[in-house]
């Protein structure tokens, strides 16, 4: 599993595959750059009269909720309908899920269009699944991933998507396996958007990844292990940004499978 994990990474690079971010403005830079880093390309457009050709070019679809309005609410349904009309792969980053009733009422649409897959920290995923009353605190979790578990169970029974949980131990959910990657560093917290660019990774490795399930393992390992490696000669976040993005140009099949820490 590991090596295969690895040969996805290289396939991401050799397809480069074209993904389309309606994300929110506070990290549309940092993701666009991180999807160039792993040799995938960067759309952002929330523009409605292009949504349906854009999903004719691009090989898949990022969901962010982060600043939301209704302009956006309406560019995210028509690029979600032509993505699922297209077969193409759409990723949902539900953040500050439970904040407020406009979010909730949002992802309660979005959620019943289909993503491919939900990527969230423990209390977004939580706020989701309705699962217990658990506060969101802005864009940060006030649980534990592991505390998140069965509502991730929920919502990939409820949704058919592959769920990622962040936090300290990165949990994927789908039919097929659940696993824990317990790599990253906790230096990665203070850098905003750090999960804005892993869920735009995740479209792009389920661009060319027909398994969803392993492409979310590999993506999910993907940037942690940038972040584990780069922590170690960091003096701060900004640095360690700037490393991230290094690290995930330049990483080797020898550092990937030297750092892999993964529980089935």
């Amino acid at each position: 599993m590991k090596e295969k994990l690895w040969n996805h990474i290289t396939t991401v690079r050799k397809q480069a595959p074209l993904v389309h971010n309606i994300t929110n403005y506070v990290v549309m830079n940092n993701t666009a750059n991180a999807l160039l880093a792993i040799g995938a390309s960067p759309i952002m457009s929330h523009a409605q009269e292009e949504m349906e050709a854009m999903q004719q070019i691009c090989n898949s679809l990022v969901i962010n909720i982060g600043t939301l309005d209704k302009y956006w609410v309406k560019s995210m349904h028509l690029a979600i309908e032509a993505a699922n009309k297209n077969k193409k792969p759409w990723v949902l980053d539900p953040v500050g899920a439970g904040a407020t009733s406009f979010r909730d009422e949002v992802l309660s649409e979005l959620l019943n269009l289909k993503p491919t897959a939900i990527r969230g920290n423990a209390s977004e995923i939580l706020a989701l699944a309705k699962h217990n009353k658990t506060q969101t605190k802005g864009v940060d979790s006030t649980a534990s991933s592991l505390d998140a578990i069965d509502a991730a169970r929920f919502l990939n029974k409820q949704y058919n998507a592959v769920v990622i949980i962040s936090g300290e131990t990165d949990v994927i959910v789908s039919n097929e396996l659940e696993v824990k990657l317990n790599n990253g560093n906790s230096l990665m917290t203070k850098i905003t958007g750090m999960g804005c660019s892993a869920s735009a990774i995740l479209a792009a490795f389920l661009a060319v990844i027909p398994e969803s399930a392993e492409a979310a393992v590999a993506a999910t390992a993907l940037i942690s292990i940038a972040g584990e490696i780069s922590a170690k000669s960091c003096d701060g976040p900004g640095s360690l940004q700037v490393s991230i993005l290094d690290k995930l140009h330049s990483i080797t099949e020898n550092e990937f499978l030297k750092h892999l820490k993964i529980e089935y």
